[in-house]
């Protein structure tokens, strides 16, 4: 029996979201959708179960075929060393360094820790490659010293929700990288083009904490710091923040000048924050060893969950939902930025009850194609959509930053964190509109590239 493509589609999407509302791993929701599909959509002709099982053995590796070869595709080597960098960067004690370095260099700016959440999450946005570890990184480091100084939740909450996304956007972003290895388009052109709408997206927060301080000077109280020389503070940008600067560009600057492949950067950049660690005497076997245990259980989970969901994209298309679901969305009359919209707002929707990864795996397969046939640049639309996974992230009731930040601020209500982090979502909505609006924005480096 061949079912139709809304059928075919409903029974694939409800397994997983079924799957995930029950609570069980993404890797063994796929795995189970993968095997009920295979099941239903490709061993269709037999009569007992021994030729069921015939036709199984026959079929199957025709399905599962691309899984291995996209998981030793030389396009995803930059996740493990990206996460290894980022994981490096924060056990070795480095983050520490830079952040009392930039500390000394803000000087007495009223609300300097909101914006040295900026500043500082900005710089180490390129460094870890993720927006978990970048928001942690931030809480831990910002949010005591916050409450110390009398800051309110509010201010000491938003900044940190805003910037620690930033790592979406801004290279080395590993979900950057994943998106464009399960999506097809070029990795470094993706990287690239986060670095403008970054750069904006930064400026935005920046101008939201002033915008919140004229508003309410008490949220961020002047207080009295100890002042430092600019003898004091050459040294600090010399020692401290030059280095950091010099691994950045070894990260970002090879792929835009078209000196390294993302690979080659990341190997790079590990490279240098191990030369680093070790100039500053901070880099020991269990920091080492920490860093890299890390690294191996994070990218074995994203891998298999990689081969399962490739298997799932397989399944969409032989099922005949994937051409279907490209047919109907584009016969509407209707502006192409309509469905863009549509499909920008079902990615904040899941956002609310999926991580991520999760999130990726279920509309890469549907989006992609349908935003081929309305003739949108993939990096430009791979950068829309990693804005909508930064902004999920921070919507209730399952934003996982959200989580993150209650954890560090203790008795704060999940309103609380949501409330507070509601103003940069603004920031974000801002960019996504200026993006639409002049798409040069994230396409002007990657053209560079190309020339």
């Amino acid at each position: 029996m061949v079912l139709e493509w809304y059928w075919a589609g409903s029974i694939l999407l409800g397994c997983v979201v079924a799957g995930m509302a029950m609570g069980f791993p993404v890797a063994f929701t796929f795995l189970v959708t993968n095997i009920i599909g295979t099941c239903v959509f490709v061993v269709r002709n037999y009569e007992t179960f021994g030729e069921f099982v015939t036709e199984a053995m026959n079929k199957v590796p025709q399905v599962v075929d691309n899984a291995p070869q996209l998981i030793t595709s030389f396009t995803l080597s930059p996740i493990p060393m990206f996460i290894l960098m980022g994981s490096l960067f924060f056990h070795t004690g480095l983050a520490i360094r830079v952040f009392d370095a930039l500390d000394k260099l803000l000087g007495r700016i009223p609300g300097r820790l909101c914006y040295l959440t900026v500043v500082g999450g900005s710089l180490f946005s390129t460094l870890t490659g993720s927006t978990m570890a970048n928001t942690a990184m931030l809480g831990s480091l910002l949010v005591p010293e916050m409450q110390r100084r009398g800051y309110s939740k509010r201010m000491s909450m938003g900044p940190i929700l805003g910037t620690g996304g930033l790592a979406m956007i801004i290279p080395p972003s590993s979900l950057g990288v994943l998106l464009a290895s399960i999506s097809g388009v070029d990795v470094g052109a993706l990287l690239i083009a986060g670095i403008l709408p970054g750069a904006v997206l930064a400026v935005l927060y920046a101008s939201m904490i002033t915008l919140q301080l004229v508003i309410n000077p008490e949220s961020a109280p002047s207080y009295e710091i100890e002042p430092t020389t600019w003898k004091e503070k050459l040294h600090q940008a010399v020692v401290n923040i030059m280095p950091m600067g010099l691994i950045v560009f070894m990260v970002i600057g090879f792929i835009v000048l078209g000196w390294a492949t993302p690979s080659e950067s990341a190997s790079f950049g590990v490279v240098g924050v191990v030369i680093l660690a070790t100039a500053f005497g901070v880099l020991n076997w269990e920091s080492f060893k920490t860093s890299l245990i890390g690294t191996i259980r994070v990218v074995g989970m994203v891998f298999f969950i990689l081969m399962n969901s490739t298997v799932f994209s397989q399944l969409l298309s032989l099922s005949g939902a994937s051409r279907g679901l490209v047919q109907w969305a584009t016969a509407f009359d209707v502006a192409p930025v309509m469905i863009l919209g549509a499909m920008f707002l079902v990615l904040i929707m899941l956002g609310m009850f999926m991580d991520p990864v999760s999130m990726m795996l279920i509309t890469v397969p549907i989006f992609y194609p349908i935003a081929t046939q309305l003739g949108y640049d993939t990096v430009w639309f791979s950068l829309i959509v990693l804005m909508a996974l930064e902004m999920s992230a921070t919507t209730p009731p399952f934003g996982l930053l959200l989580f993150i930040m209650m954890g560090m601020v203790k008795g704060t209500t999940l309103w609380q964190v949501a409330s507070a982090a509601a103003p940069f979502l603004l920031c974000d909505l801002i960019l996504v509109f200026i993006l639409i609006l002049a798409p040069g924005l994230a396409l002007y480096l990657p053209s560079l590239m190309n020339n």
